[in-house]
């Protein structure tokens, strides 16, 4: 056995993949420390609300008493951020919208503080919160997207496709398709008018692919766009493809700028037929398509898909003003919640 020191150019066998899995445990004991950490937080914030509540319900103490503490909390904890006014009031807030301590810790505490002040201030209902809290940490979102989500009214659109995905795919892929389909797209992000045509969105969508991405939701991978197909002696070319990590299958997307039409499904069930004889592997599900259209007679659509074998989605996309103008005015920014974390007065 040689006592010289390795050289650090060299890697002795077997070392790489041990660093590996070394490099793998750190950054998940990061995670659960951090995780940890926020958990405390949401708690110790949560029964400080609590206490807030009851304590001026039994003892009559009116608002002013959350300046005093404010005051007082801040003098003995010099070094602490979080103890202004303004979230002290947070964390009452946060307190009476919660009141049940077990959903708090199994649920919420996933969540950083800066999540919970959005779905404070930016919903009204604990109903519509709950989904939003669960798909912020299904879906890993930072609280900008969660904030972006909420404004693009994201819980009103998801599963609102016109399918029929729940009679020609297999439970539970069914549900997870038809949550894995909007309507209708916000492609505002584009900076288009309602003029543009199809292969000018189709464009724009794929310089914009990050933001894209994000609208068509988790799980979904761009393949590619104008993707050639040869089909006897002749030539098709897909607007748009996708693969969805969670469904193990291919998701074939055709822009049409106009309104919907029964032969559009004809389209684009050639290309479905043609992916799944020349791309899809064996392990992959069967493809999906999803039709964007400017506007749908919902009624039409439903008679278009009833007849169609394959699993096909009908959906709207809007390209100007995602929300309307005296909702998006009332919204607090999200500097505003930092600034309110923080302490900063207005």
């Amino acid at each position: 056995m040689s006592d010289q020191p390795i050289s650090l150019t060299e890697r002795p066998e077997g070392y790489s993949s041990w660093l590996s899995e070394l490099k793998t445990r750190i950054h998940e004991a990061q995670q659960r420390a951090t995780l940890a950490v926020n958990r405390e937080l949401l708690l110790l914030y949560w029964q400080i609300g609590r206490d807030i509540l009851e304590r001026q319900a039994a003892q009559g103490w009116g608002a002013k008493v959350i300046e005093l503490l404010a005051h007082d909390l801040r003098n003995h904890f010099p070094e602490m951020k979080g103890f202004s006014p303004r979230n002290l009031k947070y964390m009452r807030a946060f307190a009476k919208a919660w009141p049940d301590l077990e959903f708090v810790q199994a649920v919420l505490a996933q969540l950083p503080w800066y999540h919970q002040l959005a779905l404070l201030d930016k919903l009204k209902s604990n109903e519509v919160r709950t989904w939003y809290a669960q798909k912020a940490i299904e879906n890993n979102w930072s609280r900008n997207v969660l904030v972006m989500q909420i404004e693009t009214r994201l819980s009103e659109r998801q599963g609102n496709a016109v399918t029929n995905f729940e009679q020609r795919l297999p439970k539970p892929d069914s549900d997870l398709a038809r949550e894995s389909i909007k309507d209708p797209y916000r492609f505002d992000f584009l900076g288009l008018t309602d003029e543009a045509e199809e292969r000018e969105i189709e464009g724009a969508l794929i310089k914009h692919v990050t933001q894209f991405l994000l609208e068509l939701g988790a799980g979904f991978a761009f393949v590619g766009r104008q993707v050639l197909l040869q089909v006897g002696e002749e030539e098709f070319f897909i607007d748009l493809l996708f693969y969805h990590l969670k469904l193990r299958c291919y998701v074939v997307i055709e822009l049409k700028a106009g309104k919907f039409k029964p032969e559009h499904l004809g389209q684009l069930g050639f290309y479905m037929t043609a992916v799944d004889r020349q791309i899809k592997a064996e392990q992959d599900s069967a493809t999906i398509g999803l039709l964007l259209c400017k506007s749908k007679d919902k009624v039409v659509a439903e008679y278009a898909l009833g007849d169609k074998s394959q699993p096909m989605g009908i959906a709207e996309y809007k390209l100007q003003q995602a929300l309307p103008e005296i909702l998006e005015t009332n919204l607090p920014s999200i500097e505003q919640i930092e600034r309110e974390l923080q302490g900063e007065e207005e």
